[in-house]
């Protein structure tokens, strides 16, 4: 279980989800710290459940409430009138923006907490802030899934080690954006699996166990190697 703190960027102050390992060693000691970013869902049940599952790796996990910024409270679940109200909230007028603000301080708040490498992961909406993070920001390492606004940001181009997951039966992402971003970008790991938009979280519908599997296997071994 983790528990909830208050997380201060340039964009305001926001609740933040903060997992730590079971047995927290010395700060010295932390593998590093990871940035999850929500879908457009909010810090619900299922984005806990991921940063739990980073802390019981061994990392210092942490999950900005960025819809703090619209409203406290908002946790949404996944059917076609939450689906479109979350939407509602990422597309708000400087919204993106605030976010990217926000993830900058919660690495800052990471690394005060005795983090010495810090990496950012996020789904759906949360992939494409993640790829943001990759291009203006300055993590460690960064692993996005599906993130859809990607391609539309796809000449930004990333500055730190990167790696993208997408879903070749993803409506939303086609396979044409995907390999599109392949050609302008060869120096990120960019990986498809047969599955669609939303595999890795295992209440949708579009849950895929094996895709989804191997997806953190992958996303384990890259912070693994650039975080600790």
């Amino acid at each position: 279980m983790g528990e909830d703190i208050r997380l201060k960027s340039a964009a305001g102050e926001i609740g933040a989800y903060l997992a730590k390992p079971a047995g927290t060693p010395p700060n010295n000691s932390l593998r590093g710290g990871i940035v999850v970013v929500q879908e457009i869902f909010g810090v619900n049940q299922h984005i806990r459940k991921v940063t739990d599952f980073f802390a019981s790796q061994g990392y210092l996990a942490l999950a900005p409430r960025f819809f703090d910024h619209i409203k406290t409270g908002i946790e949404l679940g996944y059917t076609p009138d939450t689906i479109a109200e979350g939407r509602g909230y990422v597309m708000t007028p400087g919204f993106t923006d605030k976010a990217v603000q926000d993830v900058e301080a919660a690495i800052q708040e990471l690394k005060t907490r005795g983090t010495k490498k810090v990496a950012v992961t996020g789904y759906c909406w949360g992939g494409t802030i993640s790829w943001l993070a990759a291009t203006r920001l300055k993590p460690d390492a960064v692993s996005g899934y599906y993130g859809g606004g990607i391609h539309g940001a796809r000449n930004e181009k990333p500055t730190v080690p990167t790696q993208l997951h997408f879903g070749d039966k993803d409506m939303h992402i086609p396979m044409t954006h995907v390999n599109e971003l392949r050609t302008l970008h060869p120096g990120v790991q960019i990986f498809d699996y047969p599955a669609d938009h939303g595999f890795h979280c295992d209440e949708r519908g579009s849950w895929d166990a094996a895709a989804s599997k191997q997806a953190m296997a992958r996303t384990l071994e890259f912070f693994g190697k650039h975080v600790g």
